[in-house]
């Protein structure tokens, strides 16, 4: 249990922080009209590097502030766990960024990053409390939803992909960093 609770403090301030460059993100998307597939997948992608570094940051910071080691048998696991999931997402993006030149594919493609990135999360949930799968199966069934809405209109969804990754990648995160942040008996550290 007591590990559960530092997992929840780590797990905080990472959120807010992924949570507040997605919106950033999908601001700069829709504001520059970067909706080509290209410049969509430079966008995310670079928001998704500056993600897993921020966080790589903020969980190193936290570890040697309370005198902990940083890569232990539980952290290699979770890394483990994300991994697959989260390199195919990026292949798949960077594979579609520099071969396709038909701009439909990017609602299809925040689709198929939305499943990665669930199953990732619900992945690395086995190791940790239960609300992080909780959170991965809402990014499963949310890009379940949308790719069956896209097959059912037949591509024509009246949703720019950068509104559904501000979203998931944006809202969803804040809202999880803050309940986690307020719910929690201690403050995170950060």
């Amino acid at each position: 249990m007591e590990r559960s609770a530092v997992y929840r403090l780590a797990l905080a301030p990472i959120m807010l922080y992924s949570g507040s460059l997605g919106v950033i993100a999908a601001s700069t998307g829709l504001a520059f009209h970067l909706d080509a597939i290209r410049p969509f997948c430079a966008l995310w992608l670079a928001a998704a590097a500056l993600a897993v570094a921020g966080s790589f940051v903020l969980a190193r910071r936290q570890a040697l502030k309370h005198q902990e080691s940083f890569w232990t048998p539980p952290t290699r696991r979770v890394a483990q766990a994300l991994s697959p999931s989260l390199t195919a997402g990026a292949i798949v993006g960077i594979v579609l960024a520099t071969g396709a030149n038909d701009d439909g594919f990017t609602l299809l493609l925040a689709c198929l990053w939305l499943l990665f990135y669930g199953c990732a999360i619900h992945a690395a949930g086995f190791f940790m409390a239960r609300g992080i799968k909780v959170f991965g199966w809402v990014m499963i069934a949310g890009s379940s939803g949308f790719m069956a809405a896209l097959a059912l209109t037949q591509g024509n969804l009246p949703l720019r992909a950068h509104w559904l990754m501000g979203i998931f990648f944006g809202g969803l995160h804040l809202a999880y960093g803050a309940y986690l942040y307020l719910t929690e008996k201690g403050k995170p550290e950060a």
